[in-house]
């Protein structure tokens, strides 16, 4: 298939999805993989809103967690956490998703 017909399709699949989610036949989230999944390569890059310390407290906080527990379920040290909450540091790698996922779903996605 030569690109020219590659471009073709993506945008016939993009724009029936995006009438499929118009119509209510489709959600949110269904429409957001396909759009991702049909993204050109350098505009499939996610970005995650980096969470500030008082954020990551609040959540701890939320899910009534001492740092110590928190930092276990986020596979990281006790001393992370601390440094995260008072913005000695900011999370990166899979400590971010993982606090992006808690941010969005709570700490029971992580159970």
């Amino acid at each position: 298939m030569r690109n020219d017909e590659r471009r073709r399709l993506r945008e016939a699949i993009l724009e029936t999805a995006q009438d499929f989610h118009r119509g209510g036949i489709i959600d949110d989230e269904t429409l957001a993989q396909i759009t991702l999944r049909h993204l050109p390569e350098e505009e499939r890059e996610i970005r995650i809103d980096i969470p500030s310390g008082p954020d990551i407290r609040a959540m701890r906080e939320k899910a009534r967690l001492s740092q110590a527990v928190f930092a276990r379920r986020l596979n990281v040290s006790t001393g992370y956490v601390s440094q995260l909450e008072r913005g000695v540091k900011t999370p990166s790698g899979p400590a971010l998703v993982l606090l992006d996922l808690i941010r969005r779903k709570g700490i029971e996605a992580l159970s």
